[in-house]
């Protein structure tokens, strides 16, 4: 027998990638599936940013890179924040990675051991919780409500913090509900962590251009009092719709504290995954600095598709959606139907060729609600809404 550690029979999954296996083989089976489950933009990468990568293979950019990210690429995020957040942040701050997933894996391995808790919000993202029992920590679920608009509300989050927390995980505009946070309330939560210095912040800001009805994101990087104990994740994945160039970055704490964070992250990538490749860094630049028109149409389409969602699920017998504020999903409340969310979301794939997510994957308290990506066509979205009728009128 090979006897591995027990860490890995604690490791999670992201079901997402399993509903899609599951739709694309009943795909091949000739069944006609509408995949309204992965969290990845329908649109290509715009081609400005494909040419780049192109130009910079040509080029001969074949070779390693520097295990923190190419300086250049590091300094466009530099200019990306500024212009996002009007925050200054130094290039020597920003780690360039591939994707925003070894972000968490590297935070949360810092902080979480036996004997330690690490907050995270529940629903949320499955891959905090995940590698959060992984490293044996205790993982501790921000309650997300949807009374509160899917935000999360400072004074619960304040009165979990115990001499025990190490890290808090925070995420807006959120995924899977689609949840923005006023900033009044990240103020609030901010002012209360002054009396926590032990507790680091890992903020989740990867759909932070992804906001509708006048709402605006607000960065924790606007608080200089947490700066030195401030994570925060973001990428290229979401915003310019490239998902599989695999691009990430993160920014650390300033300061000395932040010197000391950002070594270890660096060691972690040198002995992990090396470095981010080349042609994809050249990408990202141009990703920055070039055009904003494709994102700004992308943004346009799921604004209408978001209305057409939300309009469609509130007619459905049984269930009912608040507007989602951020990001591209819907978390509908589906516990008037009859049925267990889990259980709904397979019957939905395997009867009516829906392929939604069941809420429990995300967290103990999404029981009772589904996410729906509106990254996809009206036609789809329009035709995946009238089958769900179908089959819950049955």
């Amino acid at each position: 027998m090979l006897h591995t550690i027990a860490a890995f029979d604690r490791l999670g999954e992201e079901n997402a990638f399993a509903v899609l296996a599951r739709a694309t083989a009943l795909a091949h089976q000739g069944r006609d599936i509408i995949n309204l489950g992965i969290g990845q933009p329908d649109f290509k990468t715009p081609q400005h940013i494909v040419e780049a990568a192109i130009k910079a293979l040509r080029d001969g950019h074949h070779g390693y890179t520097p295990a923190n990210g190419l300086l250049a690429t590091r300094e466009a995020v530099v200019r990306r924040t500024l212009t996002t957040t009007g925050v200054e942040v130094s290039p020597e701050n920003v780690m360039i990675l591939p994707g925003g997933k070894p972000t968490m894996f590297a935070a949360i391995l810092m902080f979480g051991e036996a004997g330690t808790e690490i907050l995270y919000p529940d629903p949320g993202f499955p891959i905090y919780r995940s590698m959060i029992e992984f490293t044996g920590a205790t993982p501790v679920p921000v309650p997300i409500r949807e009374e509160n608009g899917f935000a999360f509300s400072a004074d619960e989050t304040l009165a979990l913090i115990t001499p025990k927390t190490r890290l808090l995980i925070l995420n807006s505009p959120a995924n899977p509900t689609g949840g923005v946070t006023p900033r009044a309330e990240i103020e609030k939560l901010v002012k209360g962590l002054e009396k926590h210095p032990q507790v680091a912040i890992m903020s989740d800001e990867i759909y932070d251009v992804m906001t509708y009805d006048g709402e605006t994101h607000c960065s924790l990087l606007n608080f200089p009092e947490i700066r030195d104990r401030l994570i925060v994740l973001n990428g290229w994945s979401k915003t310019w719709a490239m998902t599989g160039w695999r691009m990430g970055w993160s920014i650390w704490p300033n300061g000395e504290k932040g010197a000391y964070l950002y070594d270890k992250v660096r060691k972690l990538a040198v002995n992990c995954w090396s470095c981010v490749n080349a042609p994809s860094q050249y990408a990202g630049i141009a990703a920055i600095d070039g055009p904003q028109d494709d994102v700004e149409k992308m943004m346009r389409a799921f604004d209408n598709r978001r209305k057409i969602v939300v309009e469609g699920l509130n007619a459905l017998p049984g269930i009912s959606c608040i507007t989602p504020k951020g990001a591209f999903y819907a978390f509908p409340n589906v516990s008037r139907t009859g049925w267990k969310a889990k259980k709904l979301a397979s019957a939905l794939l395997e009867d009516a060729g829906v392929a939604l997510i069941g809420g429990p994957d995300f967290g103990v308290l999404g029981e009772g609600y589904i996410r729906l990506s509106y990254a996809n066509s009206e036609e789809n979205i329009l035709r995946a809404l009238e089958r769900i009728e179908a089959f819950l009128k049955k």
